[in-house]
């Protein structure tokens, strides 16, 4: 039998586990290995799992790297436990940073939605030589980009974290607020495949998750903190940034999209008509934007 065809191979999604900090780290890959390399930083509540319809569109031309975050997903989920820092963002980006250094990444673009965003760019402040290029998915940056109604019971916990103000926190974990994330703003909701937030919800219900995804959420105002410093770095690195953003999206709202171009007057912005969960419905579209950014942008792939 005929082997397959190059480019069918390179195709072909492999799913990995790497040892970074003592932590297992799953990951998903594809692409040829010598092509310009796309790293996939996933979001609240999901993992590398949201990226499986858009790594195959994109794996004939780029080598595409999705890591789960430690505590999401495949990857380990150590318990939380008071007074160590496991679960912080600047953890996770350290841990990030560990990953790509142990399968050799020296340079790659960025793709960035939800807490993915913060990671993202706490590696990029630390290592900017190894940043080419930035896409941003709801991946927020700036206040403007912070829906009120959304975060208003976040920024109550993190200035008060009492019994009442985690309780309402904790409720981000929910069946029903999980789903609300996917379907919310989203016209033709037969598009969307319920298999996605299923697979959150399940993940989610594993014992500990509770006390990991409090820990994180009370964590979050150190992005805040940061974002003079990633607007700073958008200044001056001048880093090309395509943002492909679902505008019906009200946890990080347009606002935060069209920002950008205050700090990156060639960020390229692209509203789409969906929610905060784009590659639901939209993960041709923004393949598309995404080959034709890093192309004119980057460098042409190989």
């Amino acid at each position: 039998m005929a082997d397959a065809p190059r480019h069918e191979v390179h195709q072909q999604v492999h799913h990995r586990t790497i040892t970074v900090g003592g932590h297992e780290i799953f990951y998903r890959e594809a692409g040829d290995p010598d092509a310009p390399v796309l790293l996939l930083l996933h979001g609240f509540p999901t993992s590398s799992h949201m990226f499986r319809d858009l790594i195959p569109l994109l794996a004939g031309r780029f080598r595409l790297i999705a890591p789960d975050h430690l505590g999401f997903g495949y990857s380990a989920a150590p318990p939380a436990r008071d007074g160590d820092d496991t679960y912080t963002f600047a953890r996770l980006a350290e841990l990030t940073a560990g990953f790509t250094e142990a399968l050799g990444l020296t340079r790659f673009a960025l793709y960035v939605q939800d807490y993915g965003a913060p990671i993202g760019l706490r590696l990029a402040l630390a290592h900017p030589e190894r940043v080419t290029a930035i896409i941003t998915q709801n991946g927020n940056a700036y206040r403007e980009g912070l829906g009120e109604a959304a975060w208003a019971p976040v920024l109550a916990y993190i200035a008060d974290p009492s019994p009442e103000n985690e309780e309402v926190a904790r409720g981000f974990q929910s069946p029903e607020s999980i789903r609300w994330q996917y379907t919310h703003g989203v016209a033709d909701q037969s598009l969307l495949s319920p298999d996605a937030w299923h697979h959150d919800i399940a993940l989610m219900s594993r014992p500990g998750q509770s006390a990991v995804q409090l820990r994180l959420i009370g964590d979050y105002g150190s992005n805040l903190g940061l974002y003079p410093a990633f607007q700073e770095y958008f200044r001056s690195s001048q880093v090309p940034l395509l943002a492909v953003w679902g505008a019906h999206d009200e946890i990080f709202v347009p606002e935060g999209a069209t920002a950008f171009r205050r700090d990156l007057p060639e960020a390229e912005v692209h509203l789409l008509p969906t929610g905060h969960f784009a590659l639901e419905t939209h993960a041709a579209p923004i393949a598309d934007l995404i080959g034709d950014f890093l192309t004119r942008r980057v460098a042409a792939p190989a």
